[in-house]
């Protein structure tokens, strides 16, 4: 098998027995790196330090994460301008912390008959905050309820 030492420098193609001496030698680890090539390749490393490395890597990497929320917003076909423009104030501030937001239009009884009221109104709710969103579901009906899924758009 070819070996690799403990400072990367190749020690060339020796048996394994000579390479478990070698390891056992410098109070190491005989660690195959690539069980596949021909002929198999191992390195001689320390392999608790090594995994405990690779543990930090991966909580460093972890630290990094974004993890990226779905805020929702009801609405209802009657809701007034005022109102509509504190929903639409909200979503903005959920979008600028990087966040996706559900906006859910709502119909109760009789409502649901006119769906074209509810439809005008999520269209311009679209409109209103397509500067700083994009539109990742176009608006669905589900049930009684009408909803979208809008994201943030992306920074160059």
């Amino acid at each position: 098998m070819r070996v690799i030492g403990a400072n990367g420098e190749p020690l060339g193609v020796i048996p394994v027995s000579e390479a478990l001496a070698l390891a056992e030698q410098q109070q190491l680890d005989l660690v195959e790196v690539s069980p596949t090539a021909v002929p198999p390749v191992c390195r001689i490393m320390d392999y608790g330090k090594f995994k405990y490395q690779q543990s930090k890597k991966l909580q460093e990497a972890k630290k990094k994460q974004v993890h990226v929320q779905l805020k929702e917003v009801k609405l209802r076909p009657k809701t007034d301008e005022h109102d509509l423009q504190f929903k639409i104030k909200h979503v903005r501030r959920f979008l600028e912390e990087g966040n996706k937001a559900k906006v859910t239009l709502v119909f109760r009884g009789r409502e649901i008959t006119h769906m074209d009221i509810g439809r005008a109104l999520i269209d311009r709710f679209a409109a209103e905050i397509q500067d700083i969103a994009v539109i990742e579901n176009q608006p669905r009906v589900e049930g009684r309820n009408l909803y979208m899924i809008v994201a943030p758009k992306l920074k160059k």
